[in-house]
């Protein structure tokens, strides 16, 4: 696809603001890093661009934050403001928003609230800031559906069929027996009392903030209708999740649709950005650094999965797997307590993609998920 960010005489794009900053861009594996690893602290906003901003909010674990996007919305409202994803309900995000509100945003109005999809780290905090702002969360209405659906679902144990699938997926008798005695629902914990009502986002929507124009575009694997939104005529995406550009974002079988094939999903989708993005485009990215290189990074992602699905493959002609015997074949990582049950879904639907493209073939055993070669 041809270039769409703004041009130089020379044709070149012209990423000014980004060079004012005086930050020297760093290359690697293939992609600019326009600012180096120059990010905002905690409670600050930088200034991206004359109309992003950029600040970041605290996550426990490995991913260690989110970036949260602050998008100039002052058609209608003198000093209005979107944001783009809101972080996880818990003190430290709130806190972090809380010093935002009453530093550099404290002269500004919140306009609306941009969620890219459902996983409690992007819509934690909608709810309390929809609340407190009596402004709309804009979403699309899977994502909306899937939120509203697991905060409500709280229960003192797991379901029994929640406990079936994790046999399925060949956990240990003591990690079923452990996992029998957790509560249910850890998401509603993380993610704030939201609204009733909301504002649909539709693939291929078009959505004006200020002065730009947002083309919301879709993608499955990850969650099943995640939402970016591209300013084409800037060449800017905020990709969420879609796009990240030194981790791979988690593709698992989820509870709720256990015969799906989300891999299959997630490379289709793979596939839609790469024809509808140019390689110059900015991303900005749910977790890391803005970057620039996505058509390069689209097919290292690609490759990556397809990669670990032919491992798979030849791994099974030798013997039967469990989604919980993929772990060395997948994962370039220790699989502990705390991601385990991301692990066995990841597996999961990697021999699932195998099974619907007639790659491979699962016999259930005593209620075991036990997958061969075809």
């Amino acid at each position: 696809m041809a270039s769409t960010a703004p041009e130089t005489a020379s044709g070149e794009p012209d990423w000014t603001l980004l060079a004012d900053h005086g930050f020297e861009p760093t290359e690697f594996k293939g992609l600019t890093y326009p600012l180096g690893e120059q990010a905002p602290e905690y409670g600050t906003i930088f200034p991206l661009l004359p109309d992003i901003g950029w600040t970041r909010l605290p996550v426990p674990g490995n991913l260690n934050h989110i970036n949260i996007w602050l998008l100039s919305d002052d058609n209608d409202v003198e000093k209005g403001y979107a944001i783009a994803d809101t972080g996880l309900f818990m003190p430290p995000a709130i806190d972090s928003w809380k010093s935002l509100f009453a530093g550099p945003l404290k002269d500004k109005e919140l306009t609306r609230i941009l969620v890219t999809h459902f996983h409690p780290d992007h819509i934690g905090c909608a709810g309390w800031l929809a609340n407190k702002f009596k402004v709309k969360i804009w979403m699309n209405r899977t994502e909306w559906l899937m939120a509203r659906m697991l905060t409500s679902d709280i229960q003192d144990a797991p379901p029994k069929e929640a406990i079936a699938l994790r046999k399925f997926n060949g956990y240990s008798e003591e990690r079923l027996a452990k996992f029998a005695k957790q509560g249910w629902g850890n998401f509603a914990r993380a993610v704030s009392r939201l609204p009733i009502s909301h504002r649909r986002i539709n693939d291929g929507d078009v959505i004006t903030v200020g002065k730009r124009q947002w083309h919301a575009i879709t993608g499955g694997g990850h969650t099943p209708e995640h939402c970016s939104f591209v300013d084409h005529h800037n060449g800017v995406i905020i990709a969420g999740d879609q796009i990240l550009p030194r981790i791979t974002s988690n593709v698992s079988l989820m509870d709720a649709e256990p015969d799906s094939d989300p891999l299959g999903e997630w490379l289709a989708s793979i596939d839609k950005f790469k024809a509808a993005l140019a390689d110059d485009m900015l991303v900005l990215p749910a977790h890391g650094y803005p970057f620039t290189g996505v058509q390069h990074r689209l097919d290292i992602l690609a490759q990556g999965h397809h990669q670990r699905l032919d491992a798979l493959e030849a791994e099974l002609a030798k013997r039967e797997l469990r989604a919980t015997d993929c772990f060395d074949l997948l994962f370039d990582r220790t699989i502990d307590d705390s991601v385990y049950g991301l692990a066995a879904g990841e597996a999961m639907a990697h021999l699932r993609h195998l099974e619907r493209t007639g790659r491979a073939q699962c016999e259930t055993r005593d209620g075991v998920g036990w997958f061969s070669a075809a």
